[in-house]
């Protein structure tokens, strides 16, 4: 009797301390670690000043970048490390947000994945197809979260297209999308030195426009067909500022097919003014939005022209990618399979654009096989 009590009060105290720590877990910042600080969008998360995560250290080989941006951010020099491999053993970190080169994409991934270290990368997901197949592998046998981070999966109007043409019907079946992204080029907006360096080299970058931009409508288009493959790809790419890019195009477009619709994205280092827009036609209506939160909207076609002006600011949406990031490590949400950030989706991106490099080389059509 004495026995069964002392076995019952054991197997009670362990399930409270298990509930304890489960709880402690669920609350506790995630501890994150960024590799390479060249990208400009670093310094959203080097000032970021949230509970749910924290900064454990970061890895930056350029001393004297990693001084400047110390000074800037008002960071501890002791958080920075010269060695990636060394500062993940060091602090083995929950989680590493990459903010260096795309090519350096699959190095991360292959220093963190063994470690059991999840990722979110910026976009897109890695420069080649070949890239984005063995950093899949590895993310599965390893276990860990593999996330692209795109700015156009924080927009509401991005959320309300997906839900007015999967929940309500609002378009009927897509027929043509057709998405502008862009700004006036990585030079004339001003960006750093360092980002300079690798956006505009074919390598670091794996091309120019077309990969910068044109990822985001591969990415949108790829959602919005829940993971279909195209049919076929067609790119053409131009230099009309060979004297700033000579290494790489500043304008991209891109043709890709289905079997029931069409998606044509205009990516370009050669806009009047920075430009994330995207507009849906269906058999029924179309859905446009000009930016994060306007949205023109027209159903049910008749002889007079009608369409409803509406503003997406209402929806719940994560507009901060390192809360979504934690709140996925902390299981209190999960990556929809065909989800913006998630890595089927996005390694149908990269499969997309290594293909549009393909067609604009060698002016032929890329089909997919099935």
């Amino acid at each position: 009797m004495k026995k069964n009590i002392l076995k019952h009060s054991i197997l009670l105290i362990c399930f409270i301390v298990s509930i304890y720590f489960s709880n402690a877990q669920s609350t506790a910042p995630v501890r994150i670690c960024v590799a390479r600080i060249t990208h400009d969008h670093v310094g959203w998360i080097l000032s970021r000043n949230k509970p749910d995560v924290t900064i454990a250290g970061i890895y930056e080989p350029d001393k004297e970048l990693a001084e400047r941006y110390a000074k800037k951010y008002s960071l501890n020099e002791a958080l920075f490390y010269t060695d990636l491999n060394k500062m993940l053993d060091a602090l083995k970190p929950e989680a590493v947000v990459a903010f260096g080169s795309i090519y350096e994409h699959m190095q991360v991934v292959e220093a963190c994945a063994p470690r059991h270290i999840h990722v979110m990368v910026e976009k897109p997901l890695a420069t080649t197809y070949q890239q984005a197949l063995r950093m899949d592998t590895l993310a599965k046998k390893f276990n860990i979260k593999l996330l692209t981070n795109f700015e156009t999966s924080w927009y509401p109007s991005t959320a309300k297209t997906y839900n007015l043409i999967n929940d309500s019907n609002y378009i009927g079946n897509i027929k043509k999308v057709v998405i502008h992204d862009g700004h006036q080029g990585p030079k004339e907006i001003g960006v750093s030195k360092n980002f300079f360096e690798w956006l505009t080299d074919p390598v670091q970058n794996g091309g120019g426009a077309l990969i910068d931009f044109g990822c985001y409508g591969a990415n949108l288009m790829t959602y919005l067909m829940h993971g279909q493959q195209p049919v076929s790809v067609t790119a053409v790419t131009q230099h009309f500022k060979p004297d700033i890019y000579p290494k790489v195009d500043d304008e991209a477009t891109i043709i890709v097919t289905y079997p029931t619709a069409q998606c044509i994205i205009q990516a370009s280092w050669n806009w009047p003014f920075g430009r994330k827009d995207m507009e849906v036609y269906g058999d029924k209506g179309y859905i446009i939005s000009t930016n994060n939160t306007n949205m023109r909207l027209r159903s049910q076609p008749d002889s007079v022209e009608h369409s409803e002006e509406v503003n997406a600011t209402d929806l719940n949406v994560y507009t901060d990618p390192f809360a979504y990031l934690a709140n996925v490590l902390r299981n209190k949400i999960t990556v929809p399979e065909n989800g913006l950030y998630a890595l089927n989706t996005n390694i149908t991106v990269v499969r997309i654009l290594d293909a549009a490099g393909a067609s604009a080389k060698t002016g032929k059509t890329i089909y997919f096989k099935k």
